[in-house]
């Protein structure tokens, strides 16, 4: 293949490029399994940066994270060098992440576009100013433009350049983008509507025309379910109650009264000790018009909006108004649920959502459209699970084996404690611990601990503390980029000493972070991630059930799999790393759940993990 990136393929690799190249050819989509070590990025890239440059195509490299895009960035500078083919890229982040005016951060996506094109329409943006003059292209966009052509370039690197020259780099993206090969891009360039629209528009680009390769796929169903998901909240009526009269509309601000009164009646009505309920469409749509009409009040608020933009950068009557539009909507694939929380304030309040259940919503009128959609991930198991959820009907499965030698990975069951509600107590967060330590201990290296919650990790940690030997870093929640990033440097810091990592499942360390090398060499993922089933879970249950007859472990069982899934991929990144996973829970041996790990991962259930762990260390000493 005259595009691939690298001097030698692997046998699975070549395997997996064959399957894209048949997928192209043959005009369907494909969900792939592929294990780390496959090289699934260069894999993919290649046959299809190759077929689109023959037939006129753009290929759409979608991921769900900003550090995906360095990888496909490299892969394609790389292709660039080695076949000397003139390829053109362009990597693009979210709008409000891009743009160069200051206090933007704050914003929810919609609050940015609505002031977005306030500040463009007022003539306030100086980088969008500056990108034309005359109607033409000014010199320095037309020759910063030219330059990102003839280089496959980072986002921040180009978003830096951009803001040198004072002009706005989304626009510039999207200049670049007209030419572009291959556009690196977050999923809701593409599943959002709206946004799609946007982009397309500027860049010229067609969906039909795309070739769509969605990496870590395992994401999609979540942000397909939460793009179609919208909320309302007390707070959220109080703030637009407050914009209401600062722009003299009183009669919608009475309205908002009314409507944060019945709001928060509906919390009242929730039985003692439960903190959700479910509704119907009409509790909300005939209480309001009761109060006024229904659409009147929508196109007030988003009235409100436009006339609080014009000073201001955020608009809650916006919020409020999108809510309202989309509440009407189909109740098949949703559920309305009423929630009572509290506040980073402290102060309590109740929320209303309309909530999407079915991924395939979004999704299969994407994949209808597209050319092709190649997704793939580590973790895409069981693949038949993906295509349900997905929707994609004209979709080949593909699961391939992972390339590492099997040899350097050691997989443990311990079933000697368990996270279950119903075992939880001090004795078996003791135990827990306990356990913990012993394995810790017996790893002659870092270590990673991942727990269901951070309060199974603190409850545990005041007895582990006295028992592992070494450094203990522990995650604090809501880690900021920075802060994460100093707290992993420092972590591997200690490879050759040993330290442990305390962290949660899905929290900033359980997914997307790479310790290649000896930096980990072990990883013990305690009890399962599973809560409490909440009302949206045990609707996603019935939903499932209905639709599949496979509610409890499309809606349940699987998501908390694949989370450990993704903590254990941190331990073995290469094909010379040694690991050891342990999963330690006797829930992990229950026929239910053991057939979840791919057969490849050859599961031993240990009795004496400190004896098989340096058993396994001590046999393959190098």
């Amino acid at each position: 293949m005259q595009l691939f990136p690298h001097e030698t393929v692997r046998p699975v690799q070549s395997s997996f490029m064959e399957k894209v190249k048949e997928a192209l050819e043959n005009k369907h989509h494909l969900i792939a399994h592929c294990p780390t070590g496959v090289g699934k990025t260069a894999a993919a890239l290649a046959p299809a940066l190759e077929y689109a440059m023959k037939e006129g195509l753009t290929v759409f490299f979608l991921t769900s994270r900003h550090t995906q895009h360095m990888i496909a960035i490299e892969t394609v500078q790389k292709i660039r060098d080695k076949s000397g083919a003139d390829i053109c890229c362009v990597d693009i982040i979210g709008k409000k992440h891009m743009c160069g005016q200051k206090g933007v951060a704050v914003l929810t996506s919609s609050e940015f576009s609505d002031y977005c094109k306030a500040v463009r329409e007022k003539e306030e943006c100086e980088h969008y100013a500056n990108l034309k003059k005359n109607n033409k292209l000014s010199f320095e966009a037309e020759m910063l433009s030219k330059e990102f052509m003839k280089k496959a370039t980072h986002v921040e690197t180009f978003v830096r350049k951009c803001k040198k020259e004072k002009l706005c780099p989304f626009e510039m993206a999207c200049i670049v983008g007209k030419k572009a090969n291959i556009i690196i891009a977050d999923y809701n360039h593409v599943m959002h509507p709206g946004i799609r629209e946007t982009l397309f528009l500027r860049t010229g680009k067609q969906l039909s025309n795309s070739i769509l390769i969605m990496d870590e796929a395992h994401n999609l169903p979540s942000r397909a379910r939460k793009l179609l998901t919208f909320s309302l909240s007390t707070y959220a009526i109080e703030q637009s109650i407050k914009e209401a009269k600062a722009v003299s509309a009183d009669d919608t601000a009475g309205h908002l009264t009314l409507l944060l009164k019945m709001v928060e009646s509906l919390g009242d009505s929730m039985a003692y000790g439960k903190n959700e309920l479910l509704i119907k469409k009409q509790e909300i749509f005939s209480r309001i018009e009761a109060i006024t009409n229904y659409e009147m009040l929508s196109r007030s608020l988003h009235s409100i909006a436009e006339e609080i933009l014009e000073t201001k950068k955020r608009s809650f009557s916006a919020g409020i108004a999108s809510f309202l539009d989309a509440w009407t909507g189909p109740d098949n694939g949703f559920t309305r649920i009423v929630s009572r929380g509290i506040a980073r304030n402290g102060k309590p309040f109740i929320a209303v959502s309309y909530r999407c259940l079915d991924p395939s919503i979004p999704l299969k009128e994407i994949a209808a459209s597209a050319r092709n959609v190649i997704a793939m991930s580590g973790t895409l198991t069981p693949t038949d699970m993906y295509k349900d959820l997905l929707g994609f009907e004209k979709a080949v499965c593909a699961e391939y084996e992972s390339p590492f030698p099997k040899e350097n990975r050691l997989n443990l069951i311990v079933p000697q404690t368990s996270t279950k509600f119903t075992s939880r107590s001090a004795y078996m967060y003791e135990s827990i611990a306990r356990k913990c330590a012993e394995i810790a201990n017996a790893v002659p290296g870092n270590a990673a601990i991942f727990f269901p919650s951070y309060k199974i990790m603190e409850e545990v940690y005041s007895t582990f503390q006295s028992l592992y030997s070494r450094t203990i870093f522990i995650e604090q929640p809501e880690l900021g980029k920075d802060e994460k990033a100093e707290m992993l440097d420092s972590f591997k810091s200690y490879k050759n000493i040993g330290a442990v990592l305390l962290a949660v499942s899905a929290g900033s360390f359980g997914e997307g972070i790479d310790l290649m090398g000896d930096f980990l060499k072990g990883v013990v993922i305690v009890g399962m991630p599973l809560t409490r089933p909440d009302l949206e879970t045990e609707e996603l249950i019935k939903y499932y059930d209905l639709k599949y007859a496979k509610g409890w472990d499309y809606g349940y069982i699987m998501p908390a799999i694949i989370t450990t899934m993704q903590n254990a991929g941190r331990c073995i990144r290469s094909e010379t790393d040694r690991g050891v996973i342990v999963f330690l829970d006797e829930r992990y041996v229950w026929p239910s759940y053991r057939r979840c790990f791919p057969k490849e991962w050859n599961m031993q259930v240990s009795l004496n993990a400190k004896q098989d762990i340096e058993k396994f260390y001590t046999e393959n000493i190098k």
